[in-house]
């Protein structure tokens, strides 16, 4: 047999091992999502022990790499979990959050105390932007804590809203928090 022969046969049985993988077996978390969660747990553990003796200090670090190593095991040590990329950007969002739910509270109890103000319950669908469940959850919770407005349903990139009144529907309509949520996600 020839080696250029040789060498097909390997790349065919190596293609046919490739294709063989269980499609059910979980594959591999990356490990930056598992520093990310070890150094959130120990920092917790640092934060809620207070204590800070070598002995001490010894204990959190092996419980810590204990349940790091569970995680990674269970392949529970996810984006998700973990989520990196949220790091920072909440500190950009948050405020802007802070300020819609300001607002919204303000028309809602305008609303409540003028009878002249139209109140029309309303059911709307927006469709989230977002490429992650953790964002979609983010951008649905959001809307909920918006006075005036509460997600109802999710259903794939579908968000069922009730919304108190025109004004509160259009504020959802323009995508202004969907724009937000994807930028907090990353996605662009």
């Amino acid at each position: 047999m020839s080696d250029l022969q040789a060498t097909s046969n390997m790349t065919d049985t190596k293609s046919a091992h490739d294709s063989a993988r269980q499609p059910d077996q979980p594959e591999a978390r990356p490990l930056p999502n598992s520093l990310v969660l070890g150094v959130v747990l120990f920092g917790f553990w640092l934060l809620w022990s207070g204590q800070y003796t070598p002995l001490l200090l010894s204990f959190g670090v092996a419980s810590c790499l204990f349940v790091l190593l569970l995680s990674r095991t269970m392949n529970i040590a996810d984006e998700e979990g973990a989520p990196i990329l949220l790091a920072l950007r909440p500190f950009s969002y948050a405020p802007w959050l802070i300020k819609e739910i300001v607002v919204s509270n303000f028309d809602v109890a305008r609303r409540v105390l003028d009878p002249s103000l139209p109140i029309r319950p309303q059911m709307l669908k927006v469709k989230a932007s977002q490429k992650g469940d953790l964002a979609r959850v983010i951008f649905a919770n959001s809307i909920t804590l918006t006075p005036g407005t509460v997600s109802v349903d999710i259903q794939g990139d579908q968000i069922t809203i009730h919304a108190l009144s025109d004004k509160a529907a259009e504020f959802d309509e323009t995508g202004e928090m969907d724009r937000r949520v994807t930028r907090l996600e990353g996605a662009r």
